[in-house]
């Protein structure tokens, strides 16, 4: 079984990466980004480090995943031949829709899903409750015991790096 979720996952941040190189919108690029770190932290998952999972999630996907899908959404390029401040047409939104049918698809997977997961058997729900060793525990104590004085070292250094950031995007006057 793990063999099955260590391919899944691995076939998910290979292909998430694939379709972001071979992707022509940047938009897309960043959404397969999505997929491709999401399959990374589940691949660190399996290999038990956990802190680096969540590190993971919450650094990459969190923070600079959408910090570039505010930066593409934000940043309007002009498109030739239309006239600037005139909406164009999306095909997807102003086709031809059929609620009923969208309706019974968006049901039947609802359904579909809830009944594999009433019938799924999860073998950490079976066990005794217990403690769970995680690495989690022993980074974040030490962080705050043996080395918190290079933990703020470096929180001052991405504070200078912030600042310096900031003055560089400032116009110049």
């Amino acid at each position: 079984m793990m063999t099955v979720v260590f391919w899944a996952f691995a076939a998910l941040a290979l292909g998430g990466a694939l379709a972001v190189l071979l992707t022509r919108n940047v938009l897309y690029a960043a959404f397969f980004l999505l997929l491709t770190l999401l399959g990374v932290a589940g691949l660190f998952v399996l290999a038990g480090a956990d802190f680096l999972a969540v590190a993971q999630i919450m650094i990459y996907v969190g923070g600079v995943l959408v910090l570039i899908i505010f930066g593409v959404m934000l940043i309007t390029r002009p498109v030739p031949g239309v006239v600037s401040g005139q909406a164009t047409p999306n095909r997807l939104i102003t086709g031809h829709r059929n609620p009923w049918l969208a309706g019974g698809v968006a049901g039947t997977l609802f359904v579909a899903f809830v009944g594999v997961i009433v019938r799924a058997n999860f073998a950490l729900l079976n066990r005794p409750v217990k403690p769970w060793p995680t690495t989690i525990d022993t980074i974040g104590k030490q962080l705050m015991t043996e080395y918190s004085v290079p933990f703020e070292v470096i929180s001052i250094l991405l504070l200078a790096a912030l600042v310096g950031a900031a003055y560089l995007a400032m116009p110049k006057k």
